[in-house]
């Protein structure tokens, strides 16, 4: 699990990245189409900032203690009468309520029992999948756009552990790869990995595969991008950004079947 100081400061520079974006889109920019279907980059602000709301003040005591996600509801109405500059001032206020909460925690909070969105975890769990959604979501926004992203660094290992936990699933559900072989994942950067999986029985991330079936070749953006439903892939293997050696059906496969969220 990550430590407390990371986790701050993994949260942190969420924040910033968010209140960034808030304080450079015009008018016209708030009302942009986001890589969430029917979210514009309003909505995906909006979805982040209420969900921290939810969270100001809450570390939970038991498992069934859930965040006060009845403020999410109230700050759908009250929001949606402000403007974009009167929201971006509400958001900046929730995140730095938020800022508070983070100086207060200690390292034992991080191990308490806590409700997440993928099953009971610890809270410091649901934190590291707070930095994840915060890491898509900006994204959401800033691809779009066409405004670059810093895609490197601890927020990004921590995003990337999020899907690197979840590709057993993807090779063995989403890609239907078959008992007995094995593929590999080849990340160019700026987080560079080759990630194996192997099927035996279950499909399973190892540390390493001699002669895999299949190799597959991609960024590191475009692999979260796709693991995450953002983009099309067929755009992407046209474009020359996914490729892949061995197996031409299972390479083909596993381009197409990446994602595993939205």
């Amino acid at each position: 699990m990550t430590d407390l100081a990371t986790t701050r400061a993994c949260l942190d520079q969420s924040y910033d990245a968010i209140d960034a974006l808030s304080a450079r889109m015009d008018e016209a920019q708030w009302r942009v189409q986001s890589l969430c279907p029917e979210w514009t980059a309003r909505d995906v602000v909006n979805h982040l900032a209420l969900m921290e709301r939810a969270m100001t003040g809450w570390v939970p005591s038991s498992t069934e203690e859930l965040p006060h996600f009845e403020r999410v509801l109230s700050g759908d109405y009250q929001v949606a009468a402000l403007s974009n500059k009167e929201f971006a001032g509400l958001t900046k206020e929730i995140f730095a309520a938020r800022r508070g909460d983070l100086a207060r925690l200690t390292a034992a909070d991080l191990d308490r029992p806590s409700w997440t969105p993928v099953g009971v975890k610890t809270f410091g769990r649901f934190l590291e999948i707070r930095i994840f959604d915060f890491w898509v979501h900006e994204r959401d926004v800033s691809t779009p756009l066409g405004w670059p992203s810093d895609d490197a660094g601890p927020r990004a290992e921590i995003a990337l552990a999020e899907v690197v936990g979840s590709l057993g699933y993807i090779v063995g559900k989403r890609i239907g790869l078959p008992d007995g072989t094995s593929i590999v994942f080849h990340l160019t950067g700026p987080l560079t990995r080759d990630l194996a999986v192997v099927v035996e029985g279950r499909a399973k991330v190892v540390d390493h595969v001699d002669q895999p079936d299949v190799e597959l070749t991609t960024d590191f953006l475009t692999f979260m991008q796709l693991a995450c439903g953002r983009i099309d892939p067929q755009e992407q293997i046209d474009a020359g950004k996914v490729t892949w050696s061995g197996d031409d059906d299972l390479g083909d496969r596993a381009a197409r079947n990446l994602r595993f969220t939205m």
